[in-house]
């Protein structure tokens, strides 16, 4: 016998599920670098949800989908219309010429659609890298907007001397509810005013960052710390929880959303 009680209570569970699924969008416009292979194919290939390799996200949008959100990505410049169905957008590590001899630079007018996008309820996660790996003038610009300004370069790893790299995330934050060590290499410490607000430091410097912003929030970070080298758990020692911080992050994220954005 069919227990109806059961059944209508799992129904209306997956229908929540279904009907207030998350968008986790991925930027693939200002980070676009490329490689060749052994034939000489070109190839897309650095933060990618679909590159599985150490140096995709491929265990991010993994984790995105085990909490109910669907991921995405958008290969063209943001505007109102084109983040529209989006409700979380992380932009990652914006190309210098170095990488890529046609960036797309953040210009005024991406500025100001992503800012009235998160100020109408938009979740924007803003992940740089050290000045080296990183076109941070034009990034600057966009992460100024909301009280956060990329500085100078730290965690300067030499071999694998790992400890170099060690943030210690105390408890009772927001974001990260338990105490843990991650690792974070080469990355630009950050600089707030309001509205953003210091969430990690270190030494002196803040590591992490959020700001609210009209109905909306915004996470910043100077790594791209927790892409598939950092949380598959073989290339760095165990005492580093990158992979429960990530877990932890992504939820974060998700909650941020307000129940009616549109």
């Amino acid at each position: 016998m069919i227990n109806l009680k059961f059944f209508t209570s799992v129904l209306m569970a997956s229908f929540f599920t279904v009907a207030h699924a998350q968008t986790v969008t991925l930027d693939y416009y200002f980070n676009r670098e490329t490689k060749k292979d052994v034939s000489g194919e070109i190839y897309r290939f650095h933060y990618l949800w679909e590159d599985a390799k150490m140096t995709g996200f491929s265990m991010w949008g993994d984790v995105f989908k085990k909490y109910g959100a669907q991921i995405n990505s958008l290969e063209t410049a943001p505007t109102l219309k084109s983040l529209a169905n989006t409700d979380v957008y992380i932009i990652v590590d914006p190309d210098r010429p170095e990488e890529n001899p046609n960036p797309n630079y953040i210009e005024n007018q991406h500025i100001k659609a992503i800012a009235k996008w998160v100020k109408k309820g938009g979740v924007l996660v803003l992940m740089a890298n050290d000045s080296t790996n990183v076109e941070l003038k034009h990034f600057n610009k966009l992460a100024g907007k909301f009280g956060v300004t990329f500085t100078h370069n730290r965690n300067m790893v030499k071999d694998k001397n790992f400890l170099i790299g060690k943030i210690d995330i105390p408890a009772g934050n927001e974001v990260f509810p338990k105490p843990k060590a991650v690792y974070l290499k080469e990355i630009s410490a950050i600089a707030v005013k309001q509205p953003a607000t210091a969430l990690i430091s270190d030494k002196g410097d803040v590591i992490m960052a959020v700001a609210k912003y009209g109905k909306g929030t915004v996470f910043a970070v100077g790594d791209p710390w927790i892409y598939n080298e950092y949380v598959d758990g073989k290339r760095i020692p165990k005492e580093y929880e990158n992979y429960n911080a990530m877990e932890e992050l992504s939820k974060w994220l998700i909650k941020q959303v307000p129940v009616k954005r549109k």
